[in-house]
């Protein structure tokens, strides 16, 4: 079979498995033949099923059929195609790791297996009768994909007896920690306003609240992690989750205080670290008149605030 041989039957594949308009084109069509390893004159019997990640695919698609991406082309390829394979159940997300982070550049996908028995059918006379096979099994095993991905949620306690759940990795147990272990110490009876989510950018928020306090948030602003009014002293609490990204710096700071500028209510800047040997990496960020606050060490405080906490400590 041609190169162009393989992307029309992959188109019709597509098609047949009920892929939504906007993938059924020629990117998708070459992402499914690379995760079928099916290069050009192999037959669809001789499919196999590698872990790629989306850069791999891209390469194989400019080695194999000569279709050159551009690197800022990546998240179209996550976002328009891989992650509607998924939906779809025709793919899956880190079988070999289902707890890895949504956002590790060790992500990786792979052919359903009961997917791939059926594509290795494609062509023959077998095709259709286990093509309507698959299809009445289809939602019964999307369904059961979609159940153990959940089971690697990261569940955090927002309020008593209510609870969302976070994308799994290291940035959502901070998260979790923030608001379970930091919020009960340092913010008593604070209400959760916003929580991200490497998955979801909006995992939790209560606009409604946000908007009572004045401020109506551009949803192309970038948010810091947590958001909690500490109704008590009416203070807005932003909280960046530092697992890979900076901490409150001068230029975040700035941004924040930009962002949060119509605040009814008095703002402060809090960073949070996993452990002290990763708050050593950005000592010398961290900015003045702001909160550090360690998840290994959850009951202090570190205040970068000057001399306004000067003084002897009780004995």
């Amino acid at each position: 079979m041609s190169k162009n041989d393989h992307i029309e039957a992959a188109l019709e594949i597509l098609a047949s498995l009920g892929l939504p308009r906007a993938q059924q084109n020629e990117r998708s069509a070459l992402c499914l033949l690379a995760l079928l390893n099916l290069t050009p004159g192999k037959p669809w019997a001789g499919a196999e099923n590698p872990l790629m990640g989306i850069t791999p695919i891209m390469d194989w698609a400019r080695h194999h059929f000569g279709k050159h991406y551009a690197p800022n082309t990546r998240e179209t390829v996550r976002r328009q195609t891989m992650h509607q394979f998924v939906e779809a159940g025709l793919a899956l997300y880190n079988p070999d790791k289902l707890d890895r982070p949504v956002n590790s550049p060790k992500a990786v996908y792979q052919i359903e297996p009961v997917t791939l028995a059926l594509l290795h059918t494609f062509g023959t006379g077998k095709w259709r009768d286990n093509l309507a096979a698959y299809l009445a099994e289809h939602e019964t095993l999307v369904a059961r994909y979609a159940r153990e991905r959940e089971q690697n949620l990261v569940p955090v306690a927002i309020a008593p007896g209510k609870q969302v759940m976070l994308s799994p990795g290291a940035h959502s147990e901070l998260i979790r920690a923030i608001i379970e272990d930091f919020a009960p110490r340092f913010a008593p009876d604070s209400v959760l306003v916003y929580a991200g989510d490497t998955g979801n950018k909006w995992g939790y928020f209560d606009a409604q609240l946000l908007a009572g306090l004045g401020i109506e948030v551009d949803t192309h602003g970038k948010m810091p992690d947590v958001v909690l009014h500490y109704t008590a002293r009416n203070w807005l609490l932003l909280v960046e989750s530092v697992t890979s990204h900076g901490p409150v710096d001068g230029k975040r700071h700035t941004e924040l205080a930009n962002l949060f500028a119509e605040s009814k209510a008095g703002l402060v800047y809090v960073t949070a670290f996993p452990d002290r040997t990763v708050m050593g990496r950005y000592l010398g960020d961290i900015a003045w008149e702001t909160e550090v606050w360690v998840a290994d060490a959850p009951s202090h405080l570190i205040h970068f605030n000057g001399e306004r906490f000067l003084g002897p400590y009780s004995k």
